[in-house]
């Protein structure tokens, strides 16, 4: 009797017990892919509301791995395996590209992936002003990233003689200085310097028309005396008002022999031999000492000073002088020049 009822219970509750070992298993393991689920969406979402901009390079080759492996690092989302099963799921694993973009903590691993499989990389100004010289434009190249020797070679003008801006560049020139064109141009990852320099001496291009080209020669001038003319102007007086008048000034001295004796040019020739400005100081550019032109520009030009060269006033002034108070007073004798000095210009003139 005891053993019919165990084999009784054997029968009847064997069977039981696998069921609700199967039913258990199975909830857990649901129970598991709800939460492995909850866990996945939640780390799809933006990592955090902060929106700081963090710049991720992703390299050439970079695996789905590797990808996310750098956004995490980098602070963008909040799970790699997250990303690359997201990845994995849409399907577009070969189609995210390389390049360095824009990123926010506060934007989703959708918004994420959209931005890298359309390969809206991010793109940043490069900003130069007037009136730089051309060793403060390689300063500039080298701050936005760019490698100081690959800036050096893109900075040699034999690369770019067929582009229209250089044809009446003089073949002994050896510097671009003068032609970079004061502008902002987009760079993004993948441009060089040589490319961008390309797109600055285009807007340069732009600003040498037909009518101040034929300006230059009106003015008894080549384009690589004018652009250097026009870069005396850039320097001398800041007022676009005063420029045609300032150039009109040089043009008049120029043509009756007079030394043009601008500051600044004298200062620049300090400069390149790594001295403190002086007017003093001897070199070819120093134009109180030497006559006619300096051998080139000293820095580069606005559409302004273009326009004044080739365009002057038509005035009879012989002089000026930047006065303390940011205005420019001319003269026609030196007597009536000194005068406006002593009067006007106490503090600039005194440095």
């Amino acid at each position: 009797m005891a053993k019919y009822s165990f084999r009784r219970f054997r029968s009847k509750r064997w069977p039981t017990f696998l069921v609700c070992l199967v039913v258990g298993l199975i909830v857990v393991a649901l129970s598991a892919m709800v939460l492995v689920r909850h866990v996945y969406h939640d780390n799809l979402k933006p990592l955090s509301s902060v929106r700081t901009v963090h710049v991720i390079t992703v390299p050439s080759g970079a695996s789905v791995g590797k990808i996310a492996t750098i956004l995490k690092k980098n602070g963008v989302i909040r799970s790699d395996w997250a990303f690359q099963w997201y990845v994995s799921s849409q399907e577009v694993r070969d189609k995210l590209q390389a390049g360095t973009y824009a990123l926010r903590p506060s934007q989703s691993v959708a918004e994420i992936v959209s931005l890298m499989t359309q390969g809206r990389v991010a793109t940043a100004l490069v900003t130069i002003p007037p009136g730089r010289r051309i060793d403060e434009v390689r300063s500039i190249l080298i701050n936005n990233g760019f490698n100081a020797a690959e800036v050096d070679r893109a900075l040699k003008p034999d690369l770019y003689r067929g582009l229209p801006a250089l044809v009446e560049l003089p073949r002994g020139v050896k510097s671009l200085e003068g032609y970079i064109y004061p502008e902002s141009i987009q760079k993004d990852a993948n441009t060089t310097p040589q490319q961008l320099l390309t797109k600055f001496l285009d807007q340069m291009q732009k600003r040498l028309t037909p009518d101040v080209r034929n300006g230059f020669v009106a003015q008894g001038l080549t384009v690589y005396q004018g652009i250097t003319l026009a870069s005396i102007v850039e320097m001398e007086v800041s007022k676009p008002s005063d420029r045609p008048i300032v150039a009109q000034v040089f043009l008049s001295r120029l043509h009756q022999h007079m030394r043009l004796g601008s500051d600044v040019t004298a200062f620049y020739g300090s400069v390149l031999a790594d001295k403190p400005p002086s007017v003093s100081f001897d070199s070819p550019y120093n134009t109180h000492l030497h006559d006619g032109l300096p051998p080139g520009p000293i820095s580069n030009v606005s559409a302004e000073s273009l326009d004044a060269v080739a365009h002057p006033a038509s005035t009879d002034w012989l002089y000026f002088v930047s006065g303390d108070d940011g205005n420019t007073y001319f003269s026609h004798t030196l007597e009536e020049h000194e005068a406006l000095v002593q009067q006007h210009c106490k503090k600039l003139c005194a440095q």
